[in-house]
């Protein structure tokens, strides 16, 4: 039996409830012309405990059919995307 296949991307949308979208580029050459190119596919991954968030890059693993869409599941975390603190200033009167 073959290995299922493994992506790594970066999380694009987190607002579903157990499932984010992943963004995974990848750089091929233009048949014709040779030049490098860019080239991104999007998938819906199940992530059961909410992990991922926007912007965090991770793994994702092929898996049977979990709905209409999603054919991917999360498996890990591999950056961490960073947010910036952000204080409140109090005002002076």
């Amino acid at each position: 039996m073959g290995k299922r296949k493994e992506f790594i991307g970066m999380v694009t949308s987190d607002k579903m409830q157990k499932t984010v979208i992943v963004r995974v580029t990848r750089i091929t050459k233009h048949p014709k012309y040779g030049k490098m190119v860019k080239q991104y596919n999007k998938f819906k991954v199940h992530d059961e405990k909410r992990i991922a968030r926007v912007g965090d890059t991770v793994r994702i693993e092929e898996t049977r059919p979990l709905s209409k869409d999603k054919r991917f599941r999360f498996m890990e975390v591999i950056k961490k995307v960073e947010i910036p603190q952000v204080e409140l200033k109090e005002e002076v009167k």
